[in-house]
């Protein structure tokens, strides 16, 4: 399996059932990979080195690759792909709707109104997807020990904020410092609101 591929972007097209296929030229072999249309707008300038998360598919009468802007966005379109009744197009448009990160949310707080927005995502959909997805982020969150946090949100938006952080990509060791860091505003740390806390775990990972 193909984990990710390094190279230059040597073009772009749009097919028929309005895919976006990103052409990437690694080693003078051009490989085609549909991609979200959000990647399109991060890809570097012509010429320039960009690196692509994968996930390759087999069937019967084709072989097909997927492209991400991240290994946390690839491996949640594979958690996507999971559930029954989601295919690629529908994951894809999940993650292009809404976003990594505000797809993870909906998925961790049940909010099936935000997830039904996606083009093709009924409500019945929405409701398997948020149920099954949920326990799939519950058991990563276990098995990563994010729980071992000793100060941080309160116990009623721990799980959440933490389920929210792991499927964004952070190992549970940079959750917990994280968490701990950032606890440390006296604001903060009076907050109930999880999106509070994930926004100021982000930012301090990010620095």
């Amino acid at each position: 399996m193909i984990a990710y591929l390094k190279g230059t972007v040597a073009g772009i097209q749009k097919s028929t059932a309005n895919r976006i296929i990103l052409i990437l030229e690694v080693n003078q072999i051009g490989y085609e990979l549909q991609v979200p249309p959000t990647l399109v707008n991060k890809l570097p300038a012509a010429g320039e080195t960009v690196q692509v998360f994968t996930h390759q598919q087999i069937r019967e009468d084709q072989i097909t690759l997927y492209g991400f802007a991240s290994a946390a966005e690839r491996d949640l379109f594979r958690a996507l792909l999971s559930v029954s009744g989601i295919g690629a197009r529908g994951a894809i448009a999940l993650l292009d709707t809404l976003g990594l990160q505000d797809l993870v949310q909906a998925i961790v707080n049940g909010n099936t109104r935000a997830l039904a927005k996606t083009p093709g995502i009924g409500a019945k959909t929405a409701e398997r997807l948020a149920l099954e997805l949920k326990t799939k982020l519950a058991e990563w969150r276990q098995s990563a020990g994010a729980a071992s946090v000793a100060v941080g949100p309160p116990p009623g938006i721990l799980e959440d904020v933490e389920m929210t952080l792991l499927a964004l990509g952070y190992s549970g060791s940079e959750v917990v410092q994280a968490l701990s860091a950032v606890s440390q505003d006296a604001l903060l740390a009076k907050s109930q609101n999880a999106e509070d806390w994930i926004r100021h775990a982000i930012a301090w990972l990010s620095l």
